[in-house]
């Protein structure tokens, strides 16, 4: 029996948050879940999510009443997004008040093991009697897993990446290094590119704040680049699919490009206050534990330059290095997260446990 989830999501910048949270709600609706996304912004789905849209997804602007609706079984406050006073104290008044989850930022630091499934009870306010559980995204055991489709390993391995370029206009040359550029606006960018223009490289550049920063810039004359359209998740995810190295960014195409099993360069959130370091490094720790020193000192070198936590030494990204050792230790981190329950099956088991 399916049950009802309500999930809020509150759209800061960047799409990032919106992101996660179709994936979450496409994803459970797939599972013959009933889902209403509560949504302040939802412009970006426009693209992100075109139609047709399951029909199990109720998509409401965040001010929409929620008098009259089914009640909840389960309530996702996506990333501290606070719910609307109104809807607590309709959670507080039913019969059998909802499981009411804080969907957390995804974070490989230490704590996150420590905090994943705490309890908060509400001692005042309208969610007052009423407790709130943290659930944290991770790439351990201990956490709350990261999102997976149950078929998404088989759509890879079935994914024939000449097609999909070719029937989105782009068509590579034999032996040439096919790269994806998705990231925030980044001081390093022109060194980047200066060193992509040196090598046979394809530049595929997503749309977005790159894009910007790009048509701002004197490009190297022998840079050979493509701008990309706003992408749908499904051919975001096959864009990764079919690149021999991806530049990502945030959350969401950080978790899809670890899935895509292909070396890939992360730029984290930047914060004012360098908070986005021990994030960065808690990260690298873990997932270059088992990988090649030569790889993981180059990929601990080129991360910190990427995301301005040390000059970039031209040369730093040291491409037939990545392309030599990187995919073998992509799809070794792939298969062991595939170890692990999905973050869907997981919110799915607690779901029905506490119903």
């Amino acid at each position: 029996m399916s049950l009802q989830w309500d999930l809020f999501c509150r759209v800061v910048d960047n799409f990032g948050d919106v992101g996660v949270c179709w994936r979450l709600a496409h994803d459970l609706a797939a599972r013959g879940e009933k889902l209403r996304l509560w949504i302040d912004d939802p412009s970006a789905l426009q693209w992100m999510a075109p139609h047709p849209r399951p029909a199990s997804i109720e998509i409401r602007h965040w001010d929409a009443p929620a008098a009259g609706l089914a009640p909840p079984d389960v309530v996702i406050e996506a990333f501290g997004c606070e719910l609307p006073k109104a809807f607590v104290a309709q959670m507080a008044v039913q019969a059998r008040p909802p499981l009411w989850l804080n969907l957390e930022y995804l974070s490989a630091e230490s704590y996150v093991e420590r905090s994943h499934g705490l309890s908060s009870p509400q001692f005042s306010g309208p969610g007052r009697g009423l407790t709130k559980r943290f659930f944290y995204p991770g790439f351990t055991s201990r956490t709350g897993g990261l999102l997976r489709e149950p078929d998404l390993l088989k759509s890879q391995a079935e994914f024939d990446a000449a097609a999909w370029l070719s029937s989105h206009g782009v068509h590579r040359r034999a032996g040439q290094t096919v790269v994806s550029l998705f990231t925030y606006a980044n001081m390093a960018l022109p060194a980047l590119l200066s060193e992509l223009a040196q090598a046979d490289v394809l530049l595929l550049v997503c749309a977005g704040k790159v894009q910007d920063q790009m048509t701002r810039m004197t490009l190297p004359a022998d840079l050979n680049w493509l701008a990309l359209p706003f992408l749908s998740q499904p051919n975001f995810d096959r864009l990764l699919w079919a690149c021999d190295l991806n530049f990502v960014r945030g959350e969401d195409s950080f978790v899809r490009a670890q899935w895509a099993g292909k070396p890939f360069v992360w730029h984290i959130y930047p914060q004012d206050d360098l908070a986005h370091a021990p994030k960065l490094e808690a990260f690298m720790a873990r997932w270059l534990a088992d990988a090649d020193a030569t790889l993981a000192n180059h990929y601990r070198t080129l991360w910190r330059q990427w995301n301005g936590l040390q000059p970039w030494a031209t040369p730093s990204l040291n491409l037939p290095e990545l392309l030599r050792l990187g995919p073998a230790h992509a799809q070794a981190w792939r298969a062991h997260l595939a170890e692990q329950d999905d973050l869907t099956s997981q919110l799915i088991h607690l779901a029905r446990k506490t119903s």
